[in-house]
């Protein structure tokens, strides 16, 4: 099925040839198409049916433009709404848009400018419906913003400070800290906070998508591409591009993303035309990249084009201050998600939640409170509901509170080096010459080491 499926279209207008040539090059555009002729017709056919965008002329016998354009907004607010005229002057159409409308386009044999119209604003829909599902995921999301932590207080001000800017920012952090929730916070402050976020997760798509996913297709471009596709830069055009995993990008489509950045334009897979840009970029990963630059993984000069600004998100175990707070809000949450009323939780179980260092951080202790409201009886949370039952109970409380269970050896190696490099400083009252002779590293690994765990102000 095609993925325009679900976006719906009414087409209002009373010259039926010029309404079936729109409507048959809409339809294999993918989109569900209707139509009708005249105003009236259109207003009881929107009291019944979800309609995504409206297009209607404005010249019309029985209800003009204008009128159903303001009966539109009345009744179904959410409607989006493109004007059709096909009088070369453009005055009405640019007022019917002060009246609500969404753009208009001049009738003509050359439909490409109304698929291009219809296009964007079906892009924009299928993005607030994905802010709708972060919202609702993240239900809340000022929570994460609202911290006790000095050192997480002083990055959410740098990120306030600097949204209104247009530099490139690299996110650092573990798996599972809420990088693309500063992402959004960065975006919601900034200039560009009324259009597009678009978040890309690079690690979910095979080396043959990517360049699609991103910078979109031509119809036949490939075997597959039955039809055209606008990427991911277009859809963020005039807002923000998250890129997530950034450190998990192939080497050729790096090089177009270098290329894209450099030119300020893309190009669709299967074309030569450019399209120009105006986007804000921010990056994430939970990788060292400059270990991934010295092992020829990660392109240098794009590393440098990335991040101006390097910002690391720290782990939920340098912010135990706030767990309070977030448990609180994950309870509740999950409470309505499930359906079940907590009203006690053993003193244990409290004293562990505070005291675990959540190696999944934010992730792994919403998975952890999920786990424990699903099994729990009576309104009660006991120390069984936090443990698998066909494990030794014993062997695993000794692995969690030691922090061990469920974490892969990188992150165990991971986390063994930041604590051993923690004591080194400490040891050598942060001499890095000292600390980088006895780790045998040179004094710039050690540095990258220092920025990636967030260690320069311990």
């Amino acid at each position: 099925m095609s993925r325009n499926k679900n976006f719906k279209i009414l087409i209002v207008d009373d010259e039926i040839e010029y309404q079936n040539v729109v409507s048959l090059i809409l339809s294999e555009e993918g989109y569900t198409v209707e139509t009708c002729s005249n105003g009236r017709e259109a207003l009881k056919m929107l009291k019944v049916r979800n309609i995504d965008l409206l297009i209607t002329d404005l010249r019309m016998p029985e209800m003009g433009g204008f009128e159903l354009i303001d009966k539109v907004k009345e009744s179904s607010a959410e409607t989006s709404i493109v004007v059709m005229t096909a009088y070369a002057s453009v005055e009405s159409a640019i007022n019917a848009m002060h009246c609500g409308a969404e753009d208009y386009y001049l009738k003509s044999n050359n439909l490409e400018e109304l698929i291009i119209i219809v296009a964007r604003i079906a892009k924009m829909a299928q993005l607030e419906k994905r802010a709708s599902i972060f919202a609702n995921q993240h239900g809340g999301a000022d929570i994460f913003l609202d911290t006790k932590n000095n050192e997480y207080a002083r990055l959410l001000e740098m990120c306030r400070r600097t949204a209104s800017t247009d530099i490139n920012i690299l996110l650092l952090g573990e798996s599972g800290v809420g990088k693309e929730i500063f992402a959004n916070y960065i975006h919601k402050s900034s200039d560009r906070s009324k259009e597009p976020f678009v978040p890309v997760n690079c690690q979910t798509y095979a080396e043959g998508m990517i360049e699609s996913e991103l910078f979109g297709h031509e119809k036949g471009s490939f075997t597959g591409a039955i039809e055209k596709r606008i990427g991911r830069f277009e859809e963020a055009n005039y807002g923000t591009l998250f890129l997530d995993e950034v450190g998990d990008l192939h080497l050729p489509t790096q090089v177009k993303l270098l290329r894209a950045l450099e030119t300020k334009s893309i190009e669709r897979v299967g074309s030569n035309k450019q399209i120009d840009l105006d986007i804000r970029l921010i990056s994430a990963t939970n990788k060292n990249l400059n270990d991934a630059i010295d092992d020829k993984k990660f392109r240098e000069d794009l590393l440098y084009r990335i991040n101006t600004l390097t910002i690391t998100v720290p782990p939920l175990r340098h912010r135990k201050e706030d767990l309070d707070g977030l448990i609180s809000f994950f309870i509740n949450k999950i409470e309505t998600d499930q359906k079940k009323k907590i009203r006690k939780i053993d003193d244990d179980v409290m004293k562990f939640l505070k005291e675990y260092d959540y190696p999944g951080n934010i992730r792994e202790l919403k998975n952890i409170l999920e786990r424990m409201i699903a099994l729990s009886r009576d309104g009660r949370i006991t120390l069984n509901e936090l443990f698998k039952p066909q494990e030794n109970t014993k062997l695993m409380r000794d692995k969690m509170i030691n922090s061990m269970d469920g974490e892969s050896l990188r992150e165990a190696r991971s986390k063994f080096e930041e604590e051993y490099i923690a004591q080194l400083l400490n040891k050598y009252n942060n001499d890095m010459n000292k600390c980088a002779d006895a780790l045998k590293i040179t004094k710039r690994q050690l540095w990258n080491k220092v920025n990636q765990y967030g260690l320069e102000k311990k």
